[in-house]
């Protein structure tokens, strides 16, 4: 296997860009994983975070997988461009904005919440890593990798700030 692609700074902005999106659209995961698990005692907290990041992960691999494919037919992504600009105006204006997520009361109901929450959440950064990796598989998979700790060590310390400060 060659390693040329080591040295294309192409590569490297790519992954760049992976770690800038992976960063910046993480955050809204990791607090609905520390919402989820909150209620929990510590070891089941670990274990909620860890099995239902894992789930997650698992789904957005899929989500991914099929945007990828998805992202080589033409013209879709100024559909799929045009149809998140349309979802971003209408959150925008929406003025009674009530966010509610429920927290679980066992860790099998805490895992449940955090993947059903995950997949509905995941869509944009699995668009975003998909469109950033140019159907590059190794950077698609770095992408979702790095996610992994993003979410589970930023859903731990919002959850320890949230039992501290509630």
């Amino acid at each position: 296997m060659s390693m040329m692609f080591l040295v294309d700074p192409e590569f490297w902005a790519r992954v760049f860009g992976i770690i800038i999106i992976d960063l910046t659209l993480a955050g809204d995961n990791a607090l609905v994983i520390a919402l989820a698990v909150r209620n929990l005692p510590k070891r089941q907290q670990f274990m909620g975070r860890i099995w239902g990041t894992l789930g997650a992960v698992a789904l957005r691999l899929a989500f991914i997988t099929i945007a990828t494919l998805l992202l080589r037919i033409p013209l879709l992504q100024l559909v799929g461009g045009l149809l998140l600009l349309w979802i971003a105006y209408k959150l925008v204006h929406h003025e009674t904005a009530e966010g509610h997520v429920r927290q679980g009361a066992s860790l099998r109901e805490a895992v449940w919440i955090i993947v059903v929450a995950d997949a509905i959440m995941s869509l944009d950064n699995v668009l975003a890593v998909a469109a950033a990796a140019h159907g590059d598989l190794r950077l698609v998979v770095f992408g979702i990798a790095l996610s992994l700790p993003i979410v589970v060590w930023g859903s731990g310390i919002l959850a320890a700030l949230m039992t501290r400060f509630t």
